[in-house]
């Protein structure tokens, strides 16, 4: 298939999170660093791999990621959909929720939560990955984190050692 052809799955790590006594996790607010991170991933995608559609975990600290990414986006950023699965969603769930996006999306940006992202991009990651993005990857994915895979296929077929990681950005601030 050729490059042009490719479609480009994004999964990111919302950015550091806070734990206020009290408060559930469900509701848990980023930090100011994390809120620095999630800008700084955005302006990473705007160059990089900017989304045709988001989709979101509905935590808190997962919507206002997304909120700083798309500022960084501008007037090019799609309206993020919430997608409940991806709250404390395996990697599993995380598949699941990108097989079910239209195939008219070129580029899709998917924000959750670890162990899920990893997870998933350790599962979809193809033997020809590029060395270096697969072992920064593997290697904690620190909060905002973001992996690049290329999907030479539908959507709806994407399962596992089936997109190729291409890169992976991990802001530090």
């Amino acid at each position: 298939m050729q490059r042009h052809d490719l479609k480009h799955l994004v999964i990111m790590r919302h950015g550091e999170a806070d734990f206020p006594r009290g408060v559930p996790d469900h509701d848990r607010p980023l930090m100011p660093r994390g809120a620095r991170e999630a800008a700084a991933a955005g302006a990473w995608l705007a160059e990089h791999a900017g989304p045709d559609m988001i989709l979101v975990s509905p935590a808190l600290r997962t919507r206002q990621t997304v909120t700083w990414v798309c500022s960084e986006l501008g007037e090019k950023a799609p309206t993020p959909q919430l997608w409940e699965s991806l709250y404390h969603g395996t990697d599993a769930q995380l598949v699941a929720a990108v097989n079910h996006v239209p195939e008219t999306v070129r580029t899709l940006l998917v924000v959750a939560h670890m162990p899920g992202v990893v997870d998933a991009v350790l599962r979809l990651a193809s033997r020809d990955s590029e060395p270096d993005a697969m072992m920064d990857a593997a290697d904690g994915f620190p909060t905002a984190g973001t992996a690049v895979l290329e999907v030479p296929g539908e959507w709806a077929l994407l399962d596992g050692a089936d997109a190729r990681l291409t890169q992976f950005y991990a802001p530090h601030v």
